[in-house]
Order: structure tokens, then sequence, then C-alpha cells
């Protein structure tokens, strides 16, 4: 059986009882895009297996499956699944006094449970599969997660309702903190430093939370969202920096917001779009809202292939349909402010039916707003604040009062897009690395710390739905001549 990795991200098969693995045939950890690797079965039967990355050893959430050989019985099987609970159950397991590892912690929590750590670094790779489970730091600051550039992920969740509250991951191979398949997930104060792939990373997963959190360091996005429809999601007061992207969300949207945050000095800020790669296609339905975004042309941070087409832009939206950008400050990019282009991948998507509306955009280098071509039909700009736009007189070629005319391209974004893309393939596009990029300084705690009430993350989203009507612009928008940084 000939395994290919046609995906994005790092993966690999594994025996649920390690019995063979693609490993053993690669001659390596992971395989990346691209790579294959062969496995030969002797004998009929059925053989289950797992990306450890990704999914769970029990073979029954996340990217599992399993290799039948031959006339046998196979009937997949979920296995027993604990339900979520909305309510915590009391119960208090301390690390390190009563468990001297965060896993033997989470392996004997039941639903509801607090699993609460004490300062320290933590040399260890936690995986959730108990739902409803909250994994809490006793500091923000103190309480680090160290993968030492040996360890997929900081934590990986493989259950619904977890929350994570108030700690840090570093220096992991892929991900800092990771849910996948999860319906209710919460992230609060959270800080991700200097991962190999994703900062703060969710994955086919609904009703969530993600805020007051920091990510850096992150060669593909320091937060991402990815294949959800309905998402019902929201990612608010967060900061964003030295990444390759600020913010990605292939494939994802409906009812998902990006509220209230900065995003700075990547090499691109906020790139929802659209691939083939991952399911639920196209792009859609996403709300970008009253963040300040500014100085994304960072060539030094570190960056997959995948990410330099986007260089430069503050706001990029490729192969996405119908999201709003509303009320967002964006200054100071090489590129563009605000750009709207189609996606090409396997499949050609057209960035349509996108509202920019009341957004401050100002010093971009080629254009504060633009739109380009081909693939681009009814976007429309209004009421933005704004010096140059491409085409020219864009708001009046594409307002968003009456008909969106079908006029108004401007088919540079795509020929650059299209010839970094090219290069970033052979190989040709600047690579910094993970371990150069800085270290952020001390991070704001969670208020009440260790004594703060423990929230399962059941029913997330519509305690956490933002209401645009009182969504404004960023204070700093306020000035004539907006500062970068933003204000305290």
């Amino acid at each position: 059986v000939l395994f290919r990795n046609l995906g994005r991200n790092q993966h690999h098969a594994v025996a649920l009882d390690e019995s063979w693995s693609t490993e053993a045939s690669f001659g390596t950890l992971v395989m990346e895009r691209g790579d294959a690797a062969e496995v030969t079965f002797e004998r009929p039967g059925v053989y289950p297996y797992y990306c450890t990355y990704h999914g769970s050893p029990a073979g029954d959430r996340g990217m599992v499956g399993a290799v039948v050989v031959g006339d046998v019985e196979y009937e997949p099987s979920r296995g027993p699944a604990r339900e979520p609970v909305s309510e915590p159950s009391g119960a208090v397991r301390h690390v390190p006094a009563d468990y001297p590892r965060i896993q033997d912690a989470v392996d004997a929590a039941a639903p509801g449970d607090l699993v609460l750590v004490g300062p320290g670094v933590y040399r260890e790779s936690v995986r959730i599969t108990t739902p409803s489970i909250v994994l809490r730091g006793s500091d923000r600051n103190e309480v680090v997660l160290e993968g030492d550039a040996l360890s997929g992920n900081g934590v990986l969740v493989l259950a619904d309702g977890v929350a994570i509250e108030n700690m840090t991951a570093r220096n992991f191979q892929l991900n800092g903190f990771y849910w996948t398949g999860a319906t209710g997930f919460r992230g609060s104060y959270l800080t991700a430093v200097n991962n190999g792939d994703y900062g703060v990373y969710a994955f086919d997963s609904t009703d969530g939370l993600i805020e007051h959190s920091y990510a850096s360091g992150s060669p593909d996005a320091g937060f991402y969202v990815g294949q959800c429809y309905p998402c019902r999601t929201v990612l608010r007061k967060l900061v964003a920096e030295n990444n390759a992207l600020g913010y990605s969300g292939t494939n994802a949207g409906g009812e998902l917001y990006l509220v209230d945050s900065v995003w700075r000095h990547n090499m691109a800020g906020i790139v929802p779009n659209t691939l083939d790669s991952e399911l639920l296609p196209p792009q859609r339905e996403t709300v970008i809202a009253g963040n300040h975004v500014y100085e994304n042309g960072n060539l030094d941070a570190p960056a997959k292939p995948i990410a330099w087409p986007a260089f430069g832009n503050g706001i990029l939206v490729a192969g996405g349909r119908d999201n709003l950008i509303l009320r967002n400050l964006v200054t100071d990019h090489p590129g563009h402010g605000v750009l709207i282009l189609a996606s090409h991948d396997e499949r050609f998507w057209p960035g349509s039916g996108n509202v920019v509306r009341e957004n401050r955009v100002l010093r971009s280098r080629r254009a504060d707003l633009a739109v380009g071509w081909p693939g681009t039909p009814g976007n429309c700009f209004a009421d933005n604040s704004f010096a140059s736009a491409r085409p020219l007189f864009l708001e009046r070629l594409r307002g968003c009062s009456g008909r969106r005319l079908p006029v108004g391209f401007d088919l540079g974004p795509a020929v650059a897009a299209l010839s970094r893309r090219r290069a970033a393939r052979a190989g040709d596009y600047p690579r910094g690395q993970v371990a150069a990029q800085p270290l952020p300084p001390p991070q704001p705690r969670m208020p009440g710390g260790a004594d703060a009430p423990v929230r399962p993350a059941v029913g997330v989203f519509d305690g956490a739905r933002p209401r645009l009507e009182e969504i404004e612009l960023p204070r700093e928008a306020a000035s004539d001549d907006p500062p970068v940084a933003p204000a305290s």
C-alpha cells in the first residue's frame, strides 16, 4: 500500500498496535507534502492506523483509518464515547503535586474536571481525549510546555468541550495548541511561540472561542481556523506577530468572527482563503471587524512556500466569498491594505460577493484598496477612508448601493501572486528561521488565575457572538496620522 501525503502539513501513518508504520519505509519521523511511503501487508486482516500528530491512538477521532486486506469482516467503530458536560465536576487534579506529568492528570480526569498545572517547564506533548476537561496553567508565563523541536504538538485535543487556559507552548514541531474534530472548544490567555506549523489551531471544529492569546514564530499561521461551515467561532483580543500569516482560514466560515485584535509584522496579516487541499471549499461568510492590521511585510518571518504569494498584504481574501471587512485600521503595507483575489489550486475559485466597508486604510505602497482580475465579481467597497485604489475610482465602480458593475480590475496582484507561487515551488522564497524569532515579553495573565471559575467549553459561541453595531474602529484611527504602534 502506497501512502502519499497530498496535504499541506506533516503526517504519517502508525498502526494502533505499533506493529508497522510509514516511518519504517520512509526512514524519517514525518512525511512532508509530496512524500510517499510503501507498506506491505502479507496476511489478510484489518490494520487500523492513525497519524500520531492529528489522530487518536484509540483510532476513533481525528486522522485515523484502516487498511483492509483480503476477504475479511470489517465494521468501522468509533468506540465508546463520553458525552461532554456543561457544568464543572468540582474535582481539581494538581500537577505536579498530585500527578508528575500533565498527561497523567489528563488521563485520570473525568468530564468537568479541572487539571491545574503549577509553574514549571514541562517537556511533554499532551493529548486530550476526554470531553469537557479544563486544562489551566496557574500562571500564563510560568507554565510552559516545551517541545525542544522534537515533539509534535503542545496540546492536541480530540474531544468535545475542552478548554485550555493561561499557559505557554513553545518549540514544538507542529502546533502549540490544536483542536480537531471538536464541537465546543475554547482557548483563553494562551501564548504560542516558535512552533513549526501553527500557533493556535482549530480544524474541523465548531462552537469555539479563541481569546486574549498571542502567537509568534509560526511558518504557516499564528492563528488558524480551517475546514468548518458553519464554524460558529469567535477570535477576539489576539496578537499575532512574526508569523508567515497572522491568520489563515482555509475553507472556513459561517458565523466566524475575527474582531478587536492586532496583526502586525507578519509576512501577511489576515488571509482567509480557499484551497482544494481541505474539504468544504470555498472559504466564505467571515466577519473581519475592528482589527488593527499594520506593517505586515516581514521578510525575516519563518515561512512555508504556500505563504509567500500573500506577502505584503494587510487583509487578503483569496478565493473567498461573501465576507464582511468592517471598520478595521490597516496601515503601512508594502503591497495592499485590503485586496480581493481569486484562488487557483486544483480548481479555480473566484473571490466574489465580499463587502469592504468603513475601514481606514493608509500608507500602502501599491494600493490601499484593490480588487484583482480575473474572477472577482460582485465585490463592493463603500465609506472607506483611503488614499489609493486599484483600479482608480474603485468605490464608484464597485459601490455597495445599487448594482455592482462588473468592471474595474487590476491584473497586477494576480501576476505577482502567480510569480511568487512559482518561485516558492522552486525553493526561491525568504526563509526566516523559527528559532531565530524574537521572544515576546511576558503576556497578561488570566484574571483570577488558578481560582477563576471553571467553565467547560459547551455552548461557547452563543455567549461570545459579537454585536456588529458595537464594533468600532481601533482608537488609533481617530488620529489624523495614525501611529504604527497600537495604544497600550
